[in-house]
């Protein structure tokens, strides 16, 4: 899982650049992005663009909702965004993909490894630094996007349908975007403000 791929063949662009064009790809492009931006053997890109998702997230969460950030006052809200990028993010988007190299292992007979793996859950957070802003919906719609995102991803790369791809990913998904990103409480919130629940 710490492959670092010098001169990659395939994959994503280094830098600032790569990681805007990779976030553009993804969100209008999915099926393509998959189909051609995950390369075996490099995860770096994808981690890369997790930790930013992530850091973008934690910043905007702090700047625009702060009464769902963790912590209070500039020293603290900056400590906790180093530590998300630092931190955080990556060991979480590693023990994701430990677990849904687990549960592919049960649906998906002959797939493609743990590195392409760390690349699909890293760039199915596309739509999640979003999911920030103090909107329900929005957030709801984010969440449900990434986890849409992962599907195709998990199907693209692995070679399965979706149907198994989404039997797979339904448990990391649940726990990446619908506790990590605030999903299931933005769902449960839209609900009830629809009288719903």
């Amino acid at each position: 899982m710490t492959t670092w791929v010098e001169n990659p063949r395939g994959g994503r662009d280094r830098g600032p650049r790569g990681v805007a064009r990779a976030w553009v790809e993804v969100l209008t492009r999915p099926r393509r992005f998959f189909d051609n931006g995950v390369a075996p053997g490099d995860q770096a890109p994808g981690l890369v663009f997790a930790v930013v998702m992530a850091v973008g997230y934690a910043v905007l969460l702090a700047s625009v909702d702060p009464a769902r950030f963790p912590v209070r006052g500039p020293l603290r809200t900056g400590v906790t965004v180093l530590l998300v990028g630092v931190l955080i993010a990556p060991a979480t988007l590693h023990l994701l993909a430990a677990l849904q190299t687990l549960a592919l292992m049960v649906v998906v007979r002959d797939r493609a490894g743990v590195s392409e793996t760390v690349q699909v859950l890293g760039y199915a957070t596309a739509p999640c630094p979003l999911a920030a802003l103090p909107v329900t919906g929005l957030r709801v719609a984010c969440c449900l996007y990434g986890a849409a995102l992962l599907v195709i991803g998990l199907a693209a790369v692995h070679d399965t349908t979706r149907g198994r791809a989404a039997l797979a990913g339904a448990l990391p998904a649940t726990l990446l975007f619908g506790y990590g990103f605030g999903g299931v409480d933005a769902l449960i919130a839209l609900l009830r403000a629809w009288y719903i629940i």
